[in-house]
């Protein structure tokens, strides 16, 4: 059984960022020594790497599933806590990393080559972080923001640059084993290659790669046989060369029938019209082989495409085949653009965006969306009022409170921002800068404010269906 995977479903999860520490510096003679709580650590990211000994997704079929490390917690006495492992995953060369949408993420090609699928979160930052003039002491910290979860989609396309074409049979493993160190397997059946094999040729001062494309057959690029989960393998071919059986025993084929089919699924294929071909009659070590291949072979140069007479099992033009795909390799290669060094793009926000954006959803709730207001949701600890009206200072100065009131928000108006829904109050700025206790807030009375759970039942009920109506006893 074929242990070669191309395409793979890979779901992997950063590592979240650990937690912020709250605490306060004591020693003898000492008792309030000032906030001393650490950061959390970062969590670790997921990263794809190009890996010249990896020629497969064998391994992601296997273990579609990658965590990186988490960070750890924050601890007094201003110590950080470690950031996570990244967990770094190697992949072939030529591996297209895409969504479930089939959007492109990356096209991976050239060894060293790496991309950060998932980053991981943010640590908190501790309460010594935290504290300023007003707030000299916080009795709160930051949580650590979970690492991203993507489910990503791997496809390998080999980086070839002479790719095989023909029908079953038709001899492509054979002539790849006897133009390079390659051994695929060989046998007198149709469908024996099952994975694309790849092979290295030396042609003078020109090194290139040939691979085969196996299972082409009429119908292949819709489908039928094992052309279509392959095709791709010859996406990125310089070159394509047509392999044709000329000792074929089937009475209904001959070579140029056989390339027309061919160059139909090509082209039901597309994107491949302007890649140069070479047609390789096979197997002229056979008299009659050798009689057809000279029969077709004039018809065959008249399209363009030169053509040339080998037999892979006798080893017998191999050489002049060899140098004819170097130099359209060579000429290939030149044609290509320099590469240029990875520039490094900045990319100014604009003067008048706000990073935020206020819509109301179809049950009158104002939803939140933006970078900065949805971390600093899931970095609150909303079991502490002192951290939530830390949340509301700078939500404030980040101008949502001012875009809510313009946006037809009153008090006690339904505000979604990330998860979590709360009804609107306005802050007092006069009120904001005064010093509360430790871990609570003036602006959040406890005596006079419902409890979370009051205020979740109340909202619930406002949204059941026929809430606003009112029951008429029955007076019959």
């Amino acid at each position: 059984m074929s242990s070669f995977v191309d395409r793979v479903v890979l779901h992997v999860q950063a590592g979240n960022g650990g937690h912020g520490c709250t605490s306060i510096h004591r020693e003898k003679f000492k008792p309030f020594g000032g906030p001393d709580g650490g950061n959390g650590g970062h969590g670790g990211d997921i990263v794809l790497e190009v890996d010249p000994n990896v020629h497969t997704l064998l391994d992601f079929h296997y273990r579609p599933h990658a965590k990186a490390g988490n960070g750890k917690g924050g601890q007094g006495s201003n110590k950080t806590g470690a950031s996570g492992q990244t967990l770094t995953l190697k992949v072939p060369n030529g591996t297209v990393v895409q969504t479930r949408d089939g959007e492109r993420l990356a096209d991976m090609v050239g060894v060293g080559t790496s991309l950060v699928l998932a980053r991981g979160g943010r640590g908190g930052r501790g309460n010594a972080a935290l504290s300023n003039a007003a707030r000299k002491a916080p009795g709160f910290s930051e949580l650590g923001e979970e690492g991203e979860t993507i489910e990503a989609v791997l496809e390998l396309k080999s980086v070839a640059d002479v790719g095989l074409v023909g029908f079953p049979s038709a001899g492509k493993s054979s002539l790849i084993a006897a133009m390079s160190a390659a051994r695929p397997k060989i046998a007198d059946y149709p469908f024996t290659t099952l994975v694309p094999n790849l092979g290295v040729v030396a042609a003078g001062d020109t090194t290139y790669t040939i691979a085969d494309v196996p299972g082409l057959i009429p119908g292949a690029a819709t489908g039928r046989g094992l052309g279509l989960e392959f095709l791709r393998h010859i996406e990125r071919c310089a070159v394509l060369a047509h392999v044709v059986d000329c000792a074929t025993l089937e009475s209904d084929r001959d070579p140029v029938s056989d390339i027309d089919a061919i160059e139909h699924e090509l082209a039901e294929y597309g994107g491949l019209q302007d890649r140069p071909r070479i047609v390789v009659l096979n197997k002229v070590d056979v008299p009659d082989a050798k009689e057809l291949a000279d029969m077709v072979a004039e018809d065959i140069a008249k399209r363009g495409w030169p053509v040339y007479q080998v037999s892979a099992a006798a080893h017998q033009g191999l050489t002049p085949l060899s140098y004819a795909f170097a130099a359209l390799v060579k000429e290939h290669r030149a044609a290509q653009p320099p590469v240029e060094p990875t520039r490094i793009v900045l990319r100014p926000g604009a003067v008048d965006d706000s990073g935020f954006t206020i819509e109301q959803d179809a049950e009158g709730t104002f939803v939140v969306e933006g970078h900065k207001p949805e971390r600093w949701v899931r970095q609150t600890n909303f079991s502490n009022d002192e951290a939530i009206g830390y949340l509301a200072d700078r939500l404030a100065r980040l101008g949502v409170e001012t875009a809510l009131a313009k946006a037809g928000a009153v008090p006690g108006s339904p505000v979604r921002i990330g998860t979590q829904e709360f009804e609107w109050q306005p802050t007092d700025p006069n009120v904001s800068a005064m010093v509360s206790a430790r871990g609570t807030d003036v602006r959040f009375d406890q005596s006079e404010r419902p409890k979370a759970s009051d205020r979740l039942a109340a909202r619930k009920a406002r949204r059941q269906p026929g809430a606003d109506e009112v029951e008429t006893p029955d007076t019959d």
